[in-house]
């Protein structure tokens, strides 16, 4: 069975007609299955309110579907996320008669620019999408994704006669049956008791694959959104990072020390106060220090977004690679 994870950038429900409702919070998940393939759908329910619900839909996607019905300050600030998170993989869709021509100044030079134009029918979408997933065989993803698996969590909650379950998507490696997983950024260690995907029963997971784990060893209170189940020994914890940051082009001034910015990464969207700026060259371009209120959890050259919640309509800042 081989999945791909799909963001829905659209009004909220557009997502009803493309798969069976799942698990709803500030995020919601939509699953679709035709024999091996399976594409989860997510939508960012409480956005623009929350630019968290954002951060978290445009991090766990592998494709992006912008359903564009007008040029606004949404949509701006969507078109920004998703340069800064990275998302190259994606699909537009017109409505209310606009068209490329009216967009194609606003996203110059972003990785939109390569999304394909496609029509406004949630059917041959669907069907676009898997046969997309159907490229992805076992096969080639157990050839691509072996190696120390990680899961952050985006969900946990009590199963009766079951124990822990928690929810979440393989970011890299392999995860099994029976595996000993760190719980970061805690010193815990939990075991894989058993693992579904799309509510089938399965041995094994691999990168990109959406999965239920019946966890032991470990307690509901043990566990929060953005805690990282893995076994790969890279993994890092820290309460402080220092790294090169891009600061997207609307910015209008170099950054200051003691501002206040959220640092995403994953299932993470932790505070942090910038204690270091050093700009050699362009301001835009700073050597950042931030200090957070709690340990981010992260691997080698991790790639992470900024944002300043007291920017009023400019809140997504730029990027950082943690060196």
């Amino acid at each position: 069975m081989s999945n791909i994870t799909v963001a829905i950038l659209a009004p909220n429900g557009y997502a009803d007609a493309l798969g069976k409702k799942g698990t709803t919070s500030d995020i919601t998940f939509y699953n679709l299955k035709k024999g091996e393939a399976t594409v989860t759908f997510i939508e960012p329910t409480r956005y623009p309110e929350k630019l968290s619900s954002l951060f978290y839909t445009i991090s766990l996607a592998d494709r992006v579907v912008l359903v564009v019905e007008e040029i606004n300050a949404t949509f701006g600030e969507t078109v920004l996320m998703l340069q800064c998170a990275g998302k190259a993989n994606g699909h537009i869709i017109f409505k209310n008669y606009l068209s490329l021509d009216q967009i194609a100044p606003l996203i110059k030079g972003t990785v939109l620019e390569h999304y394909e134009v496609i029509e406004n029918d949630t059917l041959g979408l669907r069907e676009k999408l898997l046969e997309i997933a159907v490229k992805l065989t076992t096969h080639q993803k157990a050839k691509e994704s072996g190696g120390n698996g990680t899961v952050p969590i985006d969900h946990h909650f009590n199963v009766k006669g079951v124990g822990i379950v928690v929810l979440g998507s393989v970011a890299h490696g392999t995860i099994k049956k029976h595996d000993s997983l760190k719980v970061l950024p805690t010193t815990k260690i939990a075991q894989v008791r058993s693992l579904q995907k799309h509510d089938d029963d399965a041995d094994i997971a691999f990168a990109g694959d959406r999965i239920g784990l019946a966890l032991k060893n470990i307690e509901s209170e043990d566990l929060d959104r953005g805690y990282v189940l893995t076994s790969d020994p890279s993994m890092k914890c820290s309460m402080s990072i220092t790294g090169k940051a891009q600061l997207v082009k609307y910015w209008p001034a170099p950054l200051k020390e003691d501002m206040v910015l959220y640092v995403g990464h994953w299932m993470q969207f932790l505070p942090s106060r910038l204690t270091k700026v050093s700009v050699s060259g362009d301001w835009r371009m700073p050597d950042l220090t931030l200090t957070l209120d709690k340990e981010l959890v992260y691997p080698p050259d991790a790639h992470v977004v900024l944002h300043y919640l007291e920017g009023g309509k400019l809140r997504v800042v730029g990027s950082l690679i943690i060196s």
